[in-house]
């Protein structure tokens, strides 16, 4: 199945979830007919918004997206728009059977249509094994009854595994920003959702990492362009060599104090370019003082 028609078929799925809770009572009609809005945007949508192809990070890509750096790459331009998607009635099999034919550890758990409710991972798939496992040794130990039987998933539904609220993040968001986030609440993935609170796509820490494979040219490049908007009196003998990421600054400048806050404001610029592992700067330095040759 393809990628588009595996984002429909989750929408479709969603929309029956919406249906059966308002059979019995946990849903409006109005629910319902959001949750088949839904439907209807997504088939109106043309399929680059449900493209599994990343976003070319390069500050080229794309012109018409608001940025608050020229150079800094958003959640939006590294996450994925296609995403595997479960409703809180899915239940464990289910669950199981997408992470595993996806090759994924988690995915958001959505309720009336595109508004995350939380996320459901194999950590919780797990710690629920466990759980049942214990119960039924207990329940074994207490009756008597040595053997013990593998536990029965059959009432447990992405609902009741889930981690909720999922912590999710916008897609101006920036990458470190997005790391900070993952970092603080030990996640591997973030949701990212719009002002109104419906998925729009996921981001992981391969995404957010995928940022730092930029060549070095690249960097270079915009490295460049960084140091030519700002006024430095030499800007001529200023240059950057890019390795591995690490800028590396050198030239010659006046000690003034004008000219210590115009590299430190090009020493920050430059962090904010993709791909920016480390800046060293040496601007202003002596050369180092050759070492006298060896007579022969």
């Amino acid at each position: 199945m393809a990628r588009n028609d595996i984002y429909l078929d989750g929408m479709l799925r969603h929309l029956g979830a919406a249906y059966y809770e308002s059979l019995h009572g946990r849903a409006t009609r109005a629910d319902v007919t959001r949750a088949l809005d839904t439907v209807e945007e997504h088939l109106k949508e043309q399929t680059p918004h449900a493209s599994a192809v990343r976003p070319n990070p390069h500050p080229d890509h794309d012109q018409h997206r608001p940025r608050h750096h020229r150079w800094a790459c958003r959640v939006r331009d590294v996450m994925t728009t296609s995403v595997v998607t479960v409703d809180r009635i899915t239940p464990y099999k289910e669950i199981d059977r997408l992470l595993a034919e996806h090759k994924i550890s988690g995915m958001p758990v959505l309720m009336m249509g595109r508004h995350v409710a939380g996320v459901v991972s194999e950590s919780d798939l797990l710690a629920a094994e466990d759980k049942a496992a214990r119960e039924a040794r207990i329940g074994a130990e207490v009756g008597h009854h040595w053997r013990v039987r593998k536990p029965e998933h059959t009432a447990l539904t992405a609902g009741a595994l889930m981690t909720a609220p999922a912590i999710t993040i916008h897609p101006d968001a920036t990458i470190p920003a997005a790391a900070r986030v993952m970092t603080t609440h030990r996640v591997r993935r973030l949701p990212v959702v719009d002002p109104d609170g419906k998925l729009i796509g996921i981001v992981s820490r391969r995404d957010l990492l995928s940022v730092f494979l930029r060549p070095d040219a690249d960097i270079t490049g915009d490295v460049q362009r960084v140091l030519d908007e700002i006024p430095f009196p030499d800007a001529a003998d200023l240059t950057a060599l890019v390795h591995n990421g690490v800028v590396t600054l050198s030239g010659t400048m006046d000690h003034g104090e004008e000219h210590h806050d115009l590299t430190r404001l090009a020493v920050r610029l430059i962090w904010d370019v993709d791909g920016v592992v480390d800046v060293v700067s040496h601007i202003g330095e002596a050369p180092a003082a050759k070492e006298p040759e060896k007579a022969r």
